[in-house]
């Protein structure tokens, strides 16, 4: 990303903490919490519309995406206009993280729970922090044995958690293909994760989300024009649904990650997002009245122990490094 001074470029770049103090660590760990408890929750609405109300799950990630860049576009226009501003170097950033980030995340993850059910499509994702200690090690970080261990008990916790969860068959009659775009799943989210701390060392978090959301958007909505979305007839009731995912699921949530993102290691907010599947699987028995076995609460104790592990490391110093590229 380009350093050239702002007023050449008319972009605004946000001053970076020095480094991270024990406040903003907490601080940052409670926000990428209240992440994973908004998309657990959210889940639970994401499903009945996938289930109840056969909605293509595609649909829903461009709805989902565009109210939020309707909501967060003019919020941003009256009140902080100055955080549109970006670097005209920057944009081959924020299209990459567009692109690559948002969108084949969250495509690729519905594809998978279209083909392979909720509960493999959330082990799939959920391997990311794995991929991102193993990046973090490639490029000489000190990977400590509680880190692995907090690894190890996320994936033991979340297969127990979901192991049963939307049925073994759509995994069984998968196609190769289909097990390879969902693996994408946990591709794009360890990027999404890693490439989004580039930026938001100079930008402030809803500088990021807005642009990387309306490009995500408007690549769905090629993908899936907006007129045949319109002519499927859907009910007031299911706009207010879409538009609820929108803020909930996608808008606040994402914010609040990548918020937090700022103080703490890719690592540590990739496990601790890990509680997501707690999140959805509980919100699911008290809302769907779907019941929790024996082995589900075991693997919820698991992740927890994972998050808590993950909690005791110590944070990472921002910035690093000058960005290069």
């Amino acid at each position: 990303m380009e350093h050239d001074a702002e007023s050449a470029r008319g972009g605004r770049i946000e001053p970076a903490p020095a480094a991270s103090s024990p406040i903003d660590v907490a601080r940052g760990r409670w926000l990428v919490f209240g992440a994973a408890f908004l998309w657990g929750t959210s889940a639970t609405l994401a499903r009945f519309v996938f289930r109840d109300r056969h909605v293509p799950a595609l649909t829903a990630v461009e709805l989902r995406l565009l109210f939020a860049v309707a909501i967060l576009g003019p919020w941003l226009a009256l009140r902080r206009p100055q955080a549109l501003r970006v670097a005209v170097g920057d944009w081959g950033y924020f299209v990459v993280l567009g692109l690559f980030g948002v969108a084949a995340v969250q495509g690729t993850y519905y594809y998978a729970i279209s083909k392979l059910g909720v509960g493999l499509a959330i082990l799939i994702q959920y391997l990311a922090p794995a991929l991102i200690v193993a990046y973090g090690a490639l490029r000489g970080v000190r990977v400590g044995a509680a880190t692995l261990f907090a690894l190890v008990s996320a994936i033991f916790g979340i297969a127990m958690l979901v192991g049963n969860v939307g049925g073994t068959r759509g995994a069984l009659n998968a196609r190769p293909q289909d097990l390879a775009v969902s693996f994408g799943s946990t591709l794009s989210f360890a990027f999404y994760v890693l490439y989004s701390k580039r930026g938001l060392k100079r930008y402030a978090p809803e500088t990021v989300l807005f642009y990387t959301f309306l490009i995500a958007g408007i690549f769905w909505a090629i993908v899936t024009p907006p007129w045949r979305i319109l002519a499927a007839g859907y009910g007031a009731d299911l706009w207010l649904q879409f538009v609820a995912l929108g803020v909930f699921s996608t808008l606040v949530p994402f914010f609040l990650f990548n918020t937090g993102l700022r103080g703490l290691s890719a690592a540590e907010a990739g496990i601790i997002a890990s509680l997501e599947p707690v999140v959805a699987v509980v919100s699911a028995a008290v809302f769907l009245g779907e019941g929790l076995r024996a082995a589900q609460w075991v693997g919820a104790l698991f992740v927890l122990l994972a998050a808590s592990l993950a909690s005791i490391q110590a944070p990472e110093a921002l910035p690093a490094q000058p960005e290069r590229g």
